[in-house]
């Protein structure tokens, strides 16, 4: 089967997803757009170069909806034969889109593609969409159907993780990405935002907040406890499902769950024969890709058995991984992962991740993966894998090889 390479990988600085971030102004059709135009000028791309763009946004409505994709490459420098197509895994929408990409040019469906995702949360609001998953009555009793917080809070009272653990891993990931930021760690990947008039708006992930402490965080209040515990009372749901709980332990709020921001990410996929044609050398291929379905309850469980089903398809096991990234949706979806694989935290977001930098639904999954190849071309490590949770009860992941 022919190889997917790596040949690029960018992403935009990620602004607050609020009317007051710095990117609140510019539409997702734009930033779309300058992300594909980085990927064109950066690799010398002309004419019809890329076989498609494929591209992963979570709430499809209003300037999100309506294939995004082929507005984006409309709106960019692209040429107008390059087609687009708008993919909806949930959290893991930018990775299946380069997920597929990937096995798209190893089945020799095109020489290459363009693979990523966008998502301004604070121009589209998360859920604004009306999933049927949440609000169709008959689909959520069958499903147990609590929202995400409840999930994650259910993971932490089913694994045994205490509210200080949860604050001290998003502690760890402020200072990470604190410090990855004051190294430059990210400057090979990060394309600064321009308004119309070509000035930078923005160059660096902006949500961070450097000197969280421990002591900090204890202070918030639990955010899912009330939604839990008095209405609409989540809690007695979920204790339907797993009766052997005594009770929900709600420990996740702002400072340990992921940040609500507006972002986009590309990846630059293809074969030996494009990289030749364009004079690009590879960085990175693409070793295998994995996707599953997991208990729609407590839902971000997923990591763990896509983890498995990948290592497992792949001949490998965790220890051939040098590096992973796993997304920090909720610090126990973290905290499960490792205690899953007894993992080293070493390993695991080394420059930080969602709780620190943000979470722009449709761009993390690409976001990672860029993060990851970075890390293995600083590090001189040579493979990592990268996996989130997904919404309804799913999981994504990705290895790669450095070459």
């Amino acid at each position: 089967m022919t190889e997917a390479y790596i040949y690029d990988a960018l992403r935009s600085p990620r602004g607050k997803g609020r009317k007051d971030g710095s990117l609140h102004e510019v539409t997702s059709a734009a930033l779309s757009a300058q992300m594909l135009n980085a990927v064109k000028e950066r690799n010398g791309l002309e004419g019809h170069a890329v076989e498609d763009v494929i591209w992963g946004n979570v709430t499809q409505v209003g300037e999100q909806g309506g294939c995004l994709a082929r507005t984006a490459v409309l709106a960019s420098d692209l040429d107008q034969s390059i087609p687009g197509l708008a993919i909806n895994r949930f959290c893991a929408s930018g990775m299946e889109a380069v997920n597929l990409a990937a096995n798209q040019v190893k089945g020799g469906a095109g020489m290459a593609y363009i693979a990523g995702g966008i998502e301004m949360m604070g121009r589209v609001a998360m859920g604004s969409d009306g999933a049927a998953i949440a609000v169709d009555p008959a689909i959520a009793m069958k499903t147990y159907f609590v929202p995400q917080g409840i999930s994650a809070d259910i993971i932490a009272t089913e694994y045994g993780f205490t509210r200080e653990e949860a604050d001290a891993l998003a502690v760890e990931s402020q200072n990470r990405a604190e410090a990855a930021w004051k190294d430059n760690r990210f400057a090979k990947s990060i394309v600064p935002v321009k308004d119309i008039n070509g000035l930078t708006i923005l160059d660096h992930d902006e949500y961070m907040r450097p000197g969280t402490t421990v002591e900090a965080l204890g202070n918030l209040k639990a955010s899912f406890k009330d939604m839990g515990e008095v209405m609409p009372g989540f809690d007695k749901i979920a204790l339907m499902k797993y009766p052997h709980l005594e009770r929900i332990n709600h420990i996740h709020h702002a400072g340990n769950s992921s940040g609500i921001v507006d972002g986009s990410a590309a990846v630059l996929i293809g074969n030996k024969e494009f990289g030749e044609k364009y004079g690009l050398k590879p960085r990175a291929r693409i070793r295998a890709t994995a996707k599953i379905g997991t208990d729609p309850t407590i839902m971000l469980t997923g990591p763990v058995p896509v983890t498995e089903k990948i290592l497992k398809d792949s001949g490998m096991s965790i220890s051939d991984i040098d590096l992973f990234e796993v997304n920090e949706a909720f610090a126990a979806v973290v905290m499960r992962f490792m205690q899953a694989f007894d993992v080293d935290s070493s390993k695991v977001n080394v420059n930080g991740g969602a709780i620190a930098m943000g979470h722009p639904l449709g761009a993390t999954g690409a976001i990672i993966i860029g993060t990851l190849l970075d890390e293995l071309e600083r590090t001189g490590k040579g493979t990592g894998l990268a996996t989130l949770c997904i919404a309804s009860g799913m999981g994504a992941a990705t290895i790669i090889e450095r070459v």
